[in-house]
């Protein structure tokens, strides 16, 4: 009876956000014709809002925000970072723009923006799409974007095992994202996100419960080799799963996992 009332309000969540994408993404369409770059991200972020809380209220999910204070404050408008994320759900690319007071620029597959109204929305917003077939020019783009945009002060998110990876398991942790922290002189700042609690990897079918999101400290990227930053990164994120989703993994968590700061409940 549960999984049918968890289906029955999956579909009804994926009926609002075709029901309200469609409207939002040609709205946002029309407004980049006359204006660029925040605006347009904030106007996009407006409708990420309505899908995790459609999500909320439908569905019963609902997030927790363990270390805000570690990001950049909203009035430090020119202190870019390199955000690098956990990545199990389509949850958490929605909640992030929602959740953040800064504006974000996505590294993502350029077949996203293909995806009609969606991706036609996502198409003129400044971030950066690369084709994975082509390894060396996708690479050449990160970086310049990349550098371009941390210096007008954005922060620039990546997800460093490249795709979603199942509840309790590890992807192979890639250093473009610290290759990128060090080349343009940026700190790069772990996040951990336990979506697949709620929202499985490559699934529409949403269960009740609560995400948690841990943002960790910024570390300099200075005088650092990107594997042996990853590294940390990859520590430090992997020690912080187990902490805040301890029944997906089945080894303890290991010795020195960050310890539990207060959390902003939603």
């Amino acid at each position: 009876m549960s999984n049918l009332l968890s289906a029955i309000r999956s579909l009804i969540f994926v009926i609002v956000l075709i029901v309200t994408v469609i409207p939002w993404a040609t709205a946002v369409v029309i407004l980049s014709i006359f204006r660029r770059g925040d605006p347009i991200y904030w106007a996009c972020a407006g409708w990420l809002k309505v899908a995790i809380w459609s999500a909320r209220f439908i569905c019963g999910i609902r997030w927790r925000i363990h270390g805000m204070e570690h990001l950049p404050p909203a009035s430090e408008r020119r202190a870019g970072v390199v955000l690098l994320s956990k990545h199990q759900s389509t949850w958490e690319t929605f909640a992030y723009p929602a959740l953040l007071s800064h504006p974000l620029a996505y590294v993502f597959k350029r077949e996203l923006l293909y995806v009609p109204f969606f991706g036609w929305a996502m198409a003129r917003m400044d971030m950066i799409h690369i084709d994975r077939g082509r390894r060396t020019e996708a690479w050449n783009k990160v970086l310049n974007q990349g550098k371009r945009l941390g210096g007008q002060g954005n922060w620039v998110i990546m997800f460093p095992e490249g795709t979603r990876i199942a509840r309790g398991e590890v992807g192979d942790y890639k250093t473009g994202g610290t290759r990128l922290a060090i080349e343009a002189g940026l700190p790069v700042v772990p996040i951990a996100a336990t979506a697949a609690r709620c929202w499985p990897r490559k699934s529409f079918l949403l269960r009740p419960g609560v995400v948690d999101i841990s943002i960790g400290r910024q570390i300099p990227s200075q005088g650092r080799e990107p594997g042996e930053l990853m590294r940390e990164v990859k520590d430090w994120i992997e020690s912080e799963m187990r902490r805040l989703d301890p029944e997906a993994y089945a080894n303890p968590a290991p010795a020195g996992a960050a310890g539990s700061p207060a959390a902003n409940q939603r």
